[in-house]
């Protein structure tokens, strides 16, 4: 069962450049150990004793586990969004900013692996973070796709809809490549994604002949018998 997303509360922002380095080091803390045990497994002192500060400093940045886990997941997306937003900057159409914005997020993936483990953990964790962790990335994509579809660069179609496909498409691949597999064949399966993209399942589209059917023969009607 899901628990109850809390309300937003504000962020603790240090004032010093040792508060700031506290904090920090208390995120990449619980990243590492939500990622590693769980969110369930990983106690607030276990955090502490990662971060080596003591338990009493987590209470003076977040009020408790939830909160520190929701900012983890929310600091990974604005990480992963950012990354995304530089390495497709300068593609001139929207076929090179999909192949260049799946190679980002396959290489963010293999170096984050904690990445799949604890955006999936938070659909029971935190239910509104898992939301808005795809819906801030949704947003970005449907406005590209709109830009896309007004230079005659993509078929004009729901872009939110198309949106979520790429998203699922880009997730999946993810896992199956670079999480099961460690990076194995990867410009093959950039090939076949953009080879989907560019020309769709239906091989007609692709100009590729249908295949001819068969004509079904006729039963040929029986010889009268004659006497």
């Amino acid at each position: 069962m899901n628990r109850s997303s809390t309300p937003a509360l504000p962020r603790v922002v240090p004032l010093t450049p040792r508060g700031q380095r506290t904090r920090e080091k208390l995120l990449r803390a619980a990243e590492t150990l939500f990622g590693d045990k769980g969110y369930e497994h990983a106690s607030i002192a276990d955090i502490t004793r990662e971060a080596e500060v003591a338990l009493g400093t987590f209470y003076v940045y977040f009020p408790d586990k939830q909160s520190i886990f929701v900012e983890v997941v929310d600091e990974l997306g604005a990480r992963l969004r950012r990354l995304l937003a530089e390495s497709v900057a300068r593609c001139e159409d929207r076929l090179a900013v999909e192949r260049e914005g799946l190679r980002t997020f396959f290489q963010f993936a293999s170096r984050e692996r904690h990445l799949y483990r604890i955006v999936r953990q938070a659909e029971f964790v935190d239910e509104a973070c898992y939301r808005r962790y795809y819906e801030r990335f949704a947003r970005g994509y449907v406005s590209g796709l709109k830009r896309a579809m007004d230079a005659g660069e993509v078929r004009r179609m729901d872009p939110e809809v198309l949106a979520y496909c790429l998203m699922g498409m880009g997730d999946f691949l993810g896992m199956r490549w670079v999480l099961w597999e460690g990076d194995a064949g990867l410009e093959h399966v950039l090939d076949t994604a953009m080879a989907l993209l560019r020309h769709g399942l239906d091989a007609r589209a692709a100009g590729a002949p249908a295949p001819e059917k068969k004509r079904a023969r006729k039963p040929r009607a029986p010889r009268s018998k004659t006497s």
